[in-house]
């Protein structure tokens, strides 16, 4: 089976807006609704083809992309295997050079119909933010976490992840349902660390599973967002095949808990999270001074420990 090599562009501003194009008569799927790119013709890296479509189909010249997801879709006419980038910095004003319709959108209010149906499990990578915030409350305290927890909150983290090891289980349970409660005021989402029994019961919005719950699971846990810590990228396609939200892959850099331990970097980060079809955040040793750093390497953000709730 031949498969169509497509760049395709996540163009998108600052506030997170990006850009859908419709598609022009003539071609499969003529008004249907997809993110801007086209086909790589031979000798194309999928950068330099996005870079050409992108000037041809939107009079723009890319000046900043970063290699993002890369998702394999079966048409009645073709199999195209999609190799995204977030184009963040452009020059020009995008407009429609084939005479195709172009709309501003929120992933989480698309408002143009209908969408192709490949771009699903894209838009809900789009809407997970930059940063995923791992709570620390056993060595803060559980008061003083919950103080720098609200203030996090306020200055607008939106995914976090309850990792508590060592609480006993009546008091883990009482942190995670004040974890959850105090998110959800400000719309942002709770995963629950390898326990999805605990996530139904304190109304999480999923369940991050570790390496081993993840190489043993047959099927995807029936909860809105499962992810998965990997370390390797056996364990990454994994997660991939389980059609996993997101994973966390690490250590990137040497840690505070494990010194001495032996880290990717991020050349070994962009090679282990290298054209997988699911968002992956860096993890381990990183601040929220390298989120350009973790973008440019194929990273979809970054997590941490210690570093989000640093006031």
């Amino acid at each position: 089976m031949s498969i169509l090599e497509v760049a395709a562009a996540v163009v998108q501003r600052p506030d997170g807006e990006f850009l859908l194009a419709e598609r022009p008569a003539g071609k499969p799927y003529a008004g249907w609704w997809e993110f801007p790119g086209g086909k790589i013709e031979a000798g194309e890296t999928p950068y330099h083809a996005l870079v050409r479509e992108l000037h041809e189909e939107l009079g723009i010249t890319v000046e900043v992309a970063h290699p993002w997801l890369t998702r394999v879709y079966a048409y009645p006419h073709a199999t195209v295997r999609l190799h995204f980038f977030r184009v963040v910095s452009w020059h020009g004003e995008p407009h429609g050079k084939e005479n195709q319709r172009l709309s501003w959108q929120y992933p989480d209010a698309v408002a143009v119909t209908p969408l192709l149906p490949a771009n699903g499990p894209v838009l809900r990578s789009l809407a997970l933010p930059p940063v995923c915030a791992i709570t620390h409350a056993a060595e803060l305290g559980v008061e003083p976490f919950l103080e720098r927890f609200q203030v996090a909150l306020q200055q607008g983290v939106k995914l976090i992840h309850v990792r508590e090891k060592t609480m006993d289980a009546a008091t883990l349970r009482a942190f995670a349902a004040e974890v959850v409660r105090r998110a959800h005021a400000h719309g942002a989402r709770v995963v629950i660390n390898g326990d999805t029994v605990l996530a139904r019961e304190v109304g999480a919005d999923g369940v991050q599973l570790n390496s081993a719950q993840l190489m043993a699971l047959t099927a995807r846990p029936e909860v809105e967002l499962v992810s998965a810590s990997c370390h390797d990228r056996h364990e990454l396609d994994r997660a991939a095949e389980l059609d996993l939200d997101f994973a966390l892959l690490s250590p990137v850099l040497p840690t505070l808990s494990h010194p001495g331990a032996p880290a990717l970097g991020w050349e070994g980060f962009a090679r282990l999270a290298k054209n997988l079809p699911i968002a992956v955040y860096a993890l381990g040793g990183v601040s929220r001074a390298d989120l350009d750093e973790a973008w440019r390497h194929g990273a979809h953000g970054i997590a941490m420990l210690r570093g989000a709730w640093q006031t």
